[in-house]
């Protein structure tokens, strides 16, 4: 690895599972302050490609768009408390959790009544803590928390870094994508340094990968240079199915087990399991 990150790279934690033993959940950010990266994409597949081989995952969609939500079927009359109630009134996450058609996959939702939480919790006097101080209470029946982060650098991502035990990054293979991950990589060591000491880097994933574009293997080239082994070998295609699925309520590995994206998608889940020491 270069010396550019000094954050360290995820290894196995409390949060692994093995041996039958019940630990605290692993909580990993998925987070790019940039949108159309494929940033909610990864969580929903990840999260159900980590269901696929027996783990037990929880989504928190903090994201106001709800995009989450919405790609794994949850209608908007289904989200009665979602992750605004648990951040601003004190709902618990358990009470905000929702079961999805995929088994051992739940979430937390999220919609637009959270786009003004930003401005409330400033106003709170523990501000960047709300969201971990929820995901203490929560039961010891997820292996897997994936927080879905907006796009964007403000309260409610910092709620999730200061959260998270590690920080997951996608990063789509153009032109201008080094210049944004190195500030959020910035972004994360002053929250690390000034709020939670433990945070890492479980990776960085290369997506929406065209081999017929040239810049698209210069772009993966500069980034593995410049990041070492903090980058996943795994990489994301552009592939049409992976576009459909969202619309149809489903991740791709449901819509389309057996596409260029799903199976990169569980090679990406088992690289994401060998960084946590959990054997797929």
């Amino acid at each position: 690895m270069t010396d550019v990150i000094d954050l360290p790279l995820s290894t196995k934690s409390d949060g692994a599972k093995s041996g039958g033993e019940a630990h605290r959940p692993r909580i990993i950010a998925v987070a790019n302050q940039k949108g159309g990266v494929g940033k909610t994409t990864t969580t929903i597949n990840l999260a159900t490609a980590l269901a696929a081989v027996n783990q037990r995952v929880l989504i928190v969609d903090l994201d106001p768009q709800g995009n989450a939500s919405t790609g794994l079927g949850l209608r908007p009359s289904e989200r009665e408390i979602s992750s605004y109630d648990v951040l601003i009134n004190g709902n618990t996450l358990e009470e905000a959790r929702k079961e999805t058609s995929i088994p051992r996959l739940s979430i937390v939702p999220s919609g637009m009544d959270l786009s003004g939480a930003e401005i409330e919790l400033v106003d709170f006097e523990r501000r960047e803590t709300q969201l971990k101080e929820s995901l203490g209470k929560l039961p010891h029946d997820v292996d897997y928390v994936l927080i879905d982060c907006p796009p964007s650098l403000g309260l409610l991502t910092l709620n999730a870094l200061v959260a998270s035990d590690a920080v997951l990054v996608p990063l789509q293979c153009e032109f201008f994508a080094l210049e944004g991950v190195s500030h959020l990589v910035r972004t994360i060591k002053r929250v690390k340094k000034a709020f939670n000491p433990n945070l890492e880097i479980q990776g960085i994933v290369l997506t929406m990968y065209d081999k017929r574009n040239n810049l698209s293997a210069q772009v993966a080239n500069d980034v593995r240079d410049y990041f070492g082994d903090v980058v996943y070998r795994t990489v994301i295609p552009r592939n049409v199915r992976v576009s459909e699925a969202p619309s149809h309520g489903a991740p791709v590995l449901v819509y389309d087990m057996k596409c260029p994206g799903s199976r990169a998608y569980l090679n990406l889940a088992s690289e994401v399991l060998k960084r946590e020491g959990v054997k797929a």
